[in-house]
């Protein structure tokens, strides 16, 4: 099996790190567009779908080349890597916080960040830091990913070559753990909130579809025959749309939805990933992919933008996390807050596009020089 970039891949991860930071800005207008508002899931399940795509369209094509052990000693040193960023990232958050806190006199932006453990208890805060319990807004989806990509190793090998009997394992996890309670302690609410017991099942999901795309494209005639999966899904995508937009009239919301479907849908709860975003995201994920192909469109100019972004995921998301509260503050003290809402979303966005095609240009300072023979 040979493991081939699927440009997409780049485009969405880059679009979910713009949402992710629109959706971190409170009362940001442009946070209005994101898929939170449009569906049961959101960027987040976005984020944890492509990492496993990527990580084991990468990690996949090390095993093939160099085997296993090398593959899991890179996996394990990118998880550390990730690891140590998490922890440098907090503490950059933390300053950022408490220095936005000191001009914003109208809000407590360190309570609402959720860091006032770190200053009741600093010394079991550090602590806890360092365990991965200690993770204020904005924080969690880093040390979900850092246990998603280390626990990988342990399902690689079987992922690439027998992908249905991971999945088939990682659902019965999925499923059992809200039974039995299954989650990580933390600080706030004494778990994590995104629960990486039932969120692998994504991820796992990520990986078997990047496997399952590197196989010989069906013919077009059976390609037909799924039509039915395609109406299913669009049908699913358009009415939890219409439920989700609903949502901002509740006395609409309530008149017209029939209580034996309420009692079937809610809670929706997004720390154990409810069946019905699980099913949601994969719906949408599967109208995506049939109605965007990968047939060159993200070649031009504003796609290529969201594509570098993608490449350099861990930089980016780093920028938007420590950019949204900056956003906050500078919307906090401003008088015309409609019009400073947007300037800072297109500006945050766009930094972090800047971000993405410096790193790519640093990359290329940094190749190495192909050298001619001379005879």
């Amino acid at each position: 099996m040979t493991f081939e970039r699927d440009h997409r891949i780049d485009f969405f991860r880059g679009l979910a790190l713009i949402f992710i930071f629109w959706d971190h800005v409170p009362h940001n207008p442009l946070g209005q567009i994101t898929p939170r508002n449009f569906g049961f899931s959101d960027a987040a399940e976005i984020f944890v779908f492509l990492a496993g795509y990527a990580a084991v369209l990468a990690y996949g094509k090390i095993l093939q080349r160099d085997g296993y052990l090398i593959a899991c000693v890179k996996i394990l040193r990118r998880a550390w890597v990730l690891y140590v960023v998490h922890i440098f990232l907090l503490a950059m958050l933390m300053g950022i916080v408490f220095f936005a806190n000191s001009h914003v006199e109208t809000r407590d932006l360190v309570e609402e960040m959720g860091m006032h453990h770190f200053i009741t208890n600093p010394q079991q805060a550090l602590v806890d830091e360092l365990l991965l319990r200690f993770k204020p807004n904005l924080m969690d989806p880093l040390p979900l990913y850092i246990v998603l990509l280390a626990g990988l190793p342990l399902v690689l090998p079987v992922l690439v070559r027998k992908a249905g009997a991971v999945v088939a394992v990682s659902l019965t996890v999925y499923l059992l753990a809200p039974w039995f309670g299954w989650n990580l302690a933390a600080i706030k609410d004494g778990v994590w909130y995104f629960n990486p017991v039932v969120w692998q099942l994504l991820f796992v999901l990520g990986g078997a579809a990047a496997t399952h795309g590197q196989r010989p494209r069906l013919p077009e005639t059976r390609a037909l025959q799924r039509q039915p999966l395609f109406i299913s899904a669009l049908v699913y995508v358009v009415i939890t749309g219409v439920i989700t937009v609903s949502w901002r009239w509740p006395e609409i919301h309530d008149a017209v939805m029939p209580g034996w479907l309420s009692n079937l849908l809610y809670p929706i709860s997004k720390t154990d990933l409810s069946p019905v975003r699980l099913l949601h995201f994969l719906a949408l994920a599967y109208v995506t992919a049939k109605l965007l192909p990968d047939s060159g469109w993200t070649r031009n100019w504003l796609a290529q933008q969201c594509c570098r972004m993608g490449r350099y995921s861990l930089e980016i998301f780093c920028l938007g996390v420590l950019l949204a509260p900056l956003a906050d503050m500078v919307n906090a003290m401003t008088d015309d807050a409609f019009a400073m809402q947007v300037f800072t979303a297109l500006v945050g966005a766009g930094l972090m596009a800047l971000l993405g095609a410096w790193l790519e240009f640093n990359k290329r300072l940094t190749a190495p020089v192909q050298t001619v023979p001379v005879n």
